[in-house]
């Protein structure tokens, strides 16, 4: 037999293996198996590539054995009997338990928010809670930029230390990499800052200490003095965001919150924390005010990531949206949903709940951007109302259910967030704080213009064939 037979014959069980290890893998949907397996049988070399870096949200063993030890840690900081469950009206409790079981965080009452103005009084604030801070400062973002508002968070963080308040950043490896080869990143070093980078990928390494390398942390987690903590969609740049300026600007949404669900973000913080630096991070849970009766709310916060419960992210997408009874409206970037998000949507609309759709109607992804385009004619036949923006690019990702629910965060609804990236949101029982964020996603629909069934139908064959022939791969990437 000849050098040449061996090989392919080797390349051959390969591929068969790979094949193999798709199918056999019970927690992937069948979507994503059937596209895995045709990409490799219409390209067996490749495929097997491109599953090896990408097939799987593999996260180094060392990581999820320290994770998880370090999670349980924190979680015995965690008062079960605490729960304000019973204080939600009972047609939105469900989702408060779904979002409440993906890490264990009961729902608290005593929670307070106000909604900043716009992308830069959200950095102003932060600045300010800063200069107050007394003890602690703690900072999550995926993307930090060198620009103004970047600039301007660096310069109050390392005030702060210098004058001896713990500062701790965690900052994704991508998204942040300009800030961490910069020279602001050593000005923090400096002033005593500590500084970790989140899923950084060592080449050439011991495989235990490596991950997929195109998992992300992409959490947006600021918090005060274990009081004072901040959610919402928007990263540390200016909302110019000069890396994709074309695309500006960025349209962000961040809430500022005090009560229990500090210490909640607090333990998705010191969860990466510990994990990236070693450092024991001990909680000072806040004890809530189940009065209520000075304006707070009941909220919980969940943070989902490849080591969650599978699906965790869609689960919770789709009970809160199961909770509507006359209006829901959403806002996001990136909207590929899967099968269960999508089918929660239409069954939303089809049972008479008022469903409105806000998309940014240029995406700096133009792959997503395409794929979008694609889900859009069964969800207007079933009645939901989609609205593009074009004040620029609508990043805010907002959920208002019946005027009185809210859900803000990290995360879009896309693979990337619904099943890879590590991300955060919060949900939260508060009319008033709901009305805000209404009244926010009111201002993004007067700068949006609806998509109706007939431009569907005017869109060029050859457009509809390539949205449709993108969603086929849409579960592996």
């Amino acid at each position: 037999m000849s050098a040449h037979t061996v090989w392919l014959s080797l390349l051959f069980l390969l591929h068969l293996l790979v094949i193999a290890r798709v199918l056999l893998l019970e927690t992937r949907n069948p979507y994503s198996r059937a596209a895995w397996v045709m990409l490799l049988l219409l390209l067996p070399g490749v495929g097997v590539v491109l599953y090896v870096f990408f097939g799987e949200p593999w996260v180094a063993k060392n990581t999820r054995s320290e994770a998880r030890h370090d999670f349980q840690q924190l979680q015995q900081e965690l008062d079960p009997t605490a729960s304000a469950l019973n204080t939600i009206p009972a047609r939105y409790q469900n989702a408060f338990r779904t979002c409440s079981s993906i890490n264990g965080f009961p729902v608290l009452a005593g929670n307070q928010a106000s909604l900043t103005a716009d992308s830069n009084a959200s950095i102003d604030a932060m600045v300010s809670d800063f200069a107050a801070a007394k003890s602690s400062i703690h900072i999550s973002f995926y993307i930090w930029l060198t620009d103004h508002n970047g600039s301007k968070i660096v310069n109050a963080v390392a005030e702060a230390a210098r004058r001896g308040v713990t500062c701790r950043i965690v900052v994704d490896a991508i998204g942040s990499r300009t800030l961490i080869a910069s020279p602001q990143w050593q000005t923090m070093q400096q002033a005593g800052v500590k500084l970790a980078v989140s899923m950084r990928h060592k080449f050439g390494g011991n495989p235990l200490h490596s991950s997929r390398i195109d998992l992300r942390n992409h959490r947006k987690i600021v918090i005060v003095d274990d009081s004072i903590t901040y959610c919402g969609s928007q990263n540390c740049a200016d909302p110019e965001f000069l890396v994709k300026a074309k695309f500006a600007p960025w349209v962000d949404i961040m809430l500022r919150f005090t009560g229990p669900v500090a210490t909640q973000n607090q333990m998705l913080f010191a969860d990466d924390w510990m994990v990236e630096s070693g450092e024991n991070l001990p909680l000072h849970p806040i004890s809530p005010n189940t009065a209520g009766d000075d304006g707070s709310f009941p909220a919980v916060v969940f943070g989902t990531g490849p080591m969650s419960v599978q699906g965790g992210m869609s689960s919770a997408f789709s009970s809160v949206i199961a909770c509507a009874q006359t209006e829901l409206v959403i806002s996001t970037p990136y909207f590929v949903p899967d099968h269960p998000l999508q089918a929660a949507l239409i069954a939303c609309s089809r049972r008479g709940v008022a469903v409105t759709l806000i998309v940014p109607a240029r995406n700096d992804s133009w792959f997503v951007g395409t794929m979008s385009r694609a889900y859009y004619a069964p969800l207007i036949a079933a009645g939901v109302n989609i609205q593009e923006f074009h004040g620029g690019l609508l990043h805010a990702k907002t959920m208002v259910i019946d005027g009185e629910v809210a859900l803000i965060g990290s995360a879009n609804m896309d693979r990337r967030s619904l099943e890879l990236n590590f991300e955060n949101n919060i949900l939260l029982y508060a009319p008033p704080t709901a009305a805000l964020i209404r009244a926010r996603q009111d201002s993004y629909l007067a700068k949006a213009t609806a998509v109706s069934a007939l431009d569907l139908q005017r869109r060029p064959k050859w457009r509809i064939i390539l949205q449709n022939f993108l969603t086929i791969f849409e579960p592996i990437f």
